[in-house]
């Protein structure tokens, strides 16, 4: 089957969103199928090799974000637009990522849902009409919902099959100032009725936004995330120095900040005299402000030292960073959607401490790989941290368990066959 996969790239770090759907292609490659990932927005920042590297970014950022400032620019013929889609300069543009108002946040949100009737509809039509003529594909499947804005064109003028997924997008959503936030709600309902099948990577999600959406339950298909867990190397922890590991993009939402509580909290007990803290994963420039501050405040506590900062790491450099750790958190304070994290870092035979909302519940039921605390709350964080770190025998029990279940059921070959049901089904 010929699978078009539409994902925005990020042109500067990876996110678990393009890591899963990596995963996912590279999956289905090796099932048979003729799947192509295209980038939108941005040039795709793959974990290891690329999908398919052949492929151009489709409905580039920097025309989007021109036709949604200057409207006029929809009625300018595109051949008079050169070159604002070439790698180079989409990737350049990618460092300014985090930079804009909320209110162009809002606008650039609302007029990707608004479809025909947006502003950016030019750069759309043109990415559709090179899927009719050269993509050709017998389903389209789009990376997350906030790409619904054409699903009524590709339902009229395609009548293709299209699966959406889920990935977490009601937390962004649900962040825009009004009456952006409506809005994009309002289109995102209305567009969903275009959408043939959605797929969710958590139970806990797929009722969150049948609600939110207002489909069906059973138009929702639960598919855990996957992902190549023969990469990951079986950590090998010093257990004279425990380390407590994050890897996230480095924000407050993802609970860095709670974190750095709780290990301001642990060190000042004295359990655990050499504990460090290691961090990694996505930053961009706007996110330095926020870093700072939490540089100051180890520093108030003569902590600096004892805490090392890895951003923007390779994927070698990924699965060299789980091995050292002894255990494990990234205490989102939202609910999320998935944490693709949290099996990345079970695969890696490092024990988990996750708050208990959102999927995080579901996650640790199904691989018995960590324990929850309460969400939001740096003291019930360090007491789970230093009781599972000072207690050898359930970590150990922990990893059995974790492991074991990651490498049979989070695979991201199993993820491809589930899809592949959902294929066939939107097919038949």
């Amino acid at each position: 089957m010929r699978i078009l996969h539409l994902t925005p790239g990020t042109g500067s770090f990876h996110c678990g969103s393009c890591l899963r759907d990596h995963a996912l292609i590279r999956a289905l490659r090796s099932r048979g199928h003729d799947a192509l990932m295209a980038p939108l927005y941005l040039p795709l920042v793959t974990d290891r090799e690329a999908s398919n590297p052949e492929l151009p970014v489709q409905a580039g950022g920097i025309r989007l974000y021109l036709q949604e400032k200057m409207p006029w620019l929809r009625y300018v013929p595109q051949f008079l637009l050169p070159g604002l889609n070439s790698p180079a300069l989409l990737k350049f543009a990618s460092r300014f990522m985090g930079m804009t108002s909320a209110k162009d946040l809002g606008r650039m949100t609302l007029g990707a849902l608004a479809g025909e009737q947006g502003n950016q509809w030019p750069e759309w039509k043109r990415t559709l009409d090179w899927v009719q003529k050269e993509a050709k594909p017998d389903v389209i499947s789009l990376s997350n919902s906030l790409l619904m804005g054409l699903c009524p064109a590709i339902e009229r003028d395609l009548r293709l099959p299209i699966i959406v997924s889920l990935q977490g997008e009601d937390s962004f959503l649900d962040t825009l100032i009004d009456p952006y936030r409506e809005q994009s709600w309002a289109a995102m309902r209305a567009n969903a009725r275009s959408v043939t099948r959605f797929i969710a990577p958590s139970q806990y999600y797929a009722d969150i936004m049948a609600k939110r959406l207002e489909v069906s339950a059973e138009k929702i298909h639960v598919i855990h995330n996957g992902l190549d867990v023969t990469a990951f190397a079986p950590a090998k922890p010093d257990p004279n120095w425990p380390i407590i590991g994050y890897f996230a993009r480095m924000i407050h939402g993802k609970g860095l900040t709670t974190l750095i509580d709780a290990f301001i909290e642990l060190t000042g007990r004295g359990t655990l005299p050499r504990l460090k803290l290691k961090v990694g994963g996505a930053k961009t420039a706007a996110d330095e402000k926020y870093l700072a501050g939490l540089r100051a405040k180890l520093a108030e506590h003569g902590l600096q030292e004892r805490v090392e900062w890895h951003p923007n790491i390779s994927f070698h450099d990924k699965v060299k960073f789980f091995r050292d750790l002894t255990a494990f958190s990234v205490p989102a304070t939202y609910g999320e959607a998935f944490g693709l994290y949290v099996i990345e870092a079970i695969a890696s035979g490092v024990p988990v401490v996750q708050p208990r909302h959102g999927a995080f519940p579901e996650l640790i039921e199904a691989t018995g790989g960590g324990v929850l605390c309460e969400p939001d709350d740096p003291k019930a964080l360090a007491d789970a941290l230093e009781a599972l770190i000072l207690n050898g025998q359930q970590r150990e029990k922990l990893i059995s368990s974790g492991t074991s279940k990651v490498r049979s059921e989070f695979t991201a070959m199993r993820m491809a066959a589930t899809f592949e049901e959902v294929l066939q089904q939107v097919r038949s």
